[in-house]
């Protein structure tokens, strides 16, 4: 073979050796995002939201705590897709660099939807339709941002739950006062250190968990003061337990405190 055409060849190799780990690294997909979903006007979480990778079509729903992931994903500019019933569309756009994990909160607000909705017709009679009575629908005012895990739980029915107007309804001097007349309670008392709750399911009389604003403190919990309590949960077994709180403590019983002052300022939660 002339030498200029090995020469040729040898060179066309080493550009094609060039090439392909360059095109292989573009074709990687290793990175990740992952968040949540809420409501805007209320900051709860959002469950049940189509979430949908517009680069390849790709969609999944949020779960009970509005959290979705994608994996796989490409660097470069990336798009999705939110809708769920009752709030507008709402689009994300995210630029991931190779190998990038990021984070990302998506809010939704229903108060758009219903900007943009069109003006009803006026209310009456119309011919030839039965005219039903009224049904008034009352909803539980807001205890605030920091309650919105308390009021998300209280809605699923699991689990039972006092707020602090239905403590000094009942008059409790204390905390195991307060919590006495719930289902699959007992109080066991005696040897002169007062009462301790203890859950009717639990095996060997073991003692619940209790978590307080969302930290568990076994020592601290039982004494809290009625007066700083600011709402209560009682799970009293393992199958009512939610899965935040299910621990390897959960057949023991879970008796989440939310205290009026909450954590201290600066303390992880």
């Amino acid at each position: 073979m002339p030498y200029h055409h090995r020469t040729s060849l040898s060179l066309l190799i080493f550009i094609a050796g060039l090439a392909v780990p360059a095109l292989a690294g573009a074709q990687r997909r290793d990175g990740k995002l992952s968040g949540s979903v809420v409501d805007k006007q209320t900051g709860l979480p959002l469950a049940g939201v189509t979430v949908v990778n517009l680069l390849d079509g790709k969609s999944l729903l949020t779960d009970s705590l509005g959290a979705y992931r994608f994996e796989k994903l490409p660097s470069g500019i990336v798009r999705f897709l939110f809708r769920v019933p009752g709030f507008p569309q709402q689009g994300l756009v995210v630029a991931l660099a190779q190998s990038e994990v990021m984070e990302r909160r998506v809010e939704m607000d229903s108060s758009a939807a219903t900007a943009a909705a069109p003006p009803q017709r006026p209310l009456g009679p119309t011919p030839g339709v039965q005219q039903l009575a009224g049904v008034t629908v009352v909803e539980t005012p807001s205890m605030g941002p920091r309650y919105a895990n308390f009021e998300r739980r209280r809605k699923t029915g699991a689990g039972q739950y006092l707020v602090r107007e239905d403590i000094e309804k009942s008059g409790a001097a204390n905390l195991q006062d307060a919590v006495r007349s719930l289902r699959g309670v007992q109080l066991d008392c005696g040897g002169g250190l007062g009462c301790a709750i203890r859950m009717a399911r639990a095996p060997m009389r073991c003692a619940p968990e209790y978590v307080v604003d969302d930290v568990v403190n076994n020592s601290f919990g039982p004494s809290v003061a009625v007066r700083d309590i600011e709402a209560l949960e009682v799970y009293t077994g393992q199958a009512d337990v939610p899965g935040e709180y299910a621990g390897r403590n959960a057949g023991c019983g879970v008796i989440v405190i939310w205290t009026r002052a909450g954590p201290p300022r600066g303390k992880k939660r």
